[in-house]
């Protein structure tokens, strides 16, 4: 897994923008960063296709996204990813919402966002094709993410993030390539944005 960090410019944003305080002063703040991980292995429990019974329990990939970078369970994890499930880290009051949009013109917590936490029977993003982040094709065996869904997360900090899954599958491939009996499914690549001032705004 590798994550890259980049700088990027919204409509409107060519350069810095500036705010004021009462004194009148002009202070630069810097766009926010888009940071792409690629490749996060959460592979799911290995299941007798015939018995459908678990044979090898795997854990799940915790990850911090105010760390960028995968963590264990004992540190202060946002996300955690195994298979198609991802779970947030409800003991330390993170939650998620999942929005409709394009991820570039999501520049605001949408009002109507409705957050929850993980209980002991649901998720805050939801599984099942169709349900959450993914669909789920029978015929083809793929999982490909829902265009112009976006989760929304309030992390372990109290900041807010959006993040767009952009692939399920090892390298992220076109969705015509990939062969589900040979590319290595369960690798995430996935974009977002953290805003580190407790702001709503991106």
């Amino acid at each position: 897994m590798k994550t890259i960090q980049k700088l990027i410019c919204t409509a409107g944003i060519l350069s810095f923008l500036f705010s004021c305080d009462n004194s009148g002063d002009l202070t630069p703040i810097a766009p926010l960063e888009v940071t792409l991980v690629e490749d996060l292995a959460a592979p799911n429990d290995v299941i007798d296709r015939t018995t459908g019974q678990v044979t090898e329990q795997r854990p799940f990939q915790f990850f911090s996204l105010e760390q960028n970078a995968p963590v264990t369970e004992n540190e202060d994890w946002d996300m955690a990813f195994k298979g198609t499930t991802i779970r947030v880290n409800s003991t330390k009051n993170v939650s998620a919402a999942i929005v409709s949009g394009i991820f570039e013109e999501i520049n605001e917590v949408p009002a109507s966002a409705s957050f929850a936490t993980d209980t002991e029977s649901s998720f805050a993003i939801p599984t099942g094709g169709g349900n959450g982040w993914y669909n789920y094709n029978p015929a083809t065996f793929t999982v490909t993410p829902i265009p112009g869904r976006v989760i929304l997360v309030k992390t372990t900090e109290g900041n807010y993030v959006k993040l767009e899954i952009l692939s399920y599958y090892k390298g992220n491939p076109p969705v015509e390539q990939i062969n589900p009996m040979t590319t290595p499914s369960a690798h995430y690549t996935f974009r977002y944005i953290l805003q580190s001032n407790g702001s709503t705004r991106f």
